[in-house]
């Protein structure tokens, strides 16, 4: 439980790039957290997954090729 605390205090945004990238790191961390997930989803309304689904999907297709979307997305 302190490991997450201490990394939830790391996250800091718009000091500069490199910092920005490591608090992203760490927010996906915390966000995907297990028991975090068993909560929120069964909350959230058709829509907010649709767009979450959505919005990740246009990241992905942006900045990935296809062969890394395999690779490192579906681990195949």
């Amino acid at each position: 439980m302190v490991d997450n605390i201490n990394k939830a205090q790391q996250i800091c945004f718009g000091f500069d790039r490199g910092t920005d990238e490591q608090s992203l790191v760490i927010f996906l961390e915390q966000f995907t957290n297990k028991k975090l997930l068993n909560t929120l989803i069964p909350r959230m309304e058709d829509e907010d997954i649709s767009a979450l689904v959505s919005s990740i999907t246009q990241l992905l297709r942006k900045h990935l090729k296809e062969k890394e979307y395999h690779q490192l997305f579906l681990e195949e």
